[in-house]
């Protein structure tokens, strides 16, 4: 059987790739903090909304290759595919790291690299 924290991100992915930001949302704390490491700091709910509002115009193409759960620690690696606002695809690998508090996605340290 699946990881209860890997349903809760397989759910927040399926969201995310069918443009539902508020759907993902839900499934965050309220005091969610996103640190995209050598980048920026999001905190809080509202601060995500804005931040994929910006970024997720056209929504992401996620290829998870493996997540491996432990205790309240989720981590997820693959590549995701995002597109600027003229439409252009880039493609970056990543490992995102999620803390999970009560069921919901509390703290991630995203770690993307473009691919060449």
């Amino acid at each position: 059987m699946s990881h209860p924290h890997k349903q809760v991100l397989e759910q927040a992915n399926a969201a995310i790739s069918r443009g539902d930001h508020e759907g993902f949302l839900a499934l965050c704390t309220e005091d969610t903090r996103w640190v995209f490491v050598g980048d920026r700091t999001l905190q809080g709910k509202e601060a995500v909304r804005r931040w994929m509002k910006e970024s997720y115009q056209r929504p992401p193409e996620f290829k998870v290759d493996r997540m491996v759960a432990e205790g309240d620690t989720l981590a997820a690696i693959g590549e995701i595919t995002l597109h600027d606002e003229a439409g252009t695809a880039s493609v970056h690998a990543y490992c995102d790291v999620w803390r999970l508090r009560d069921g919901r996605l509390a703290e991630l340290q995203a770690f993307v690299v473009p691919q060449g």
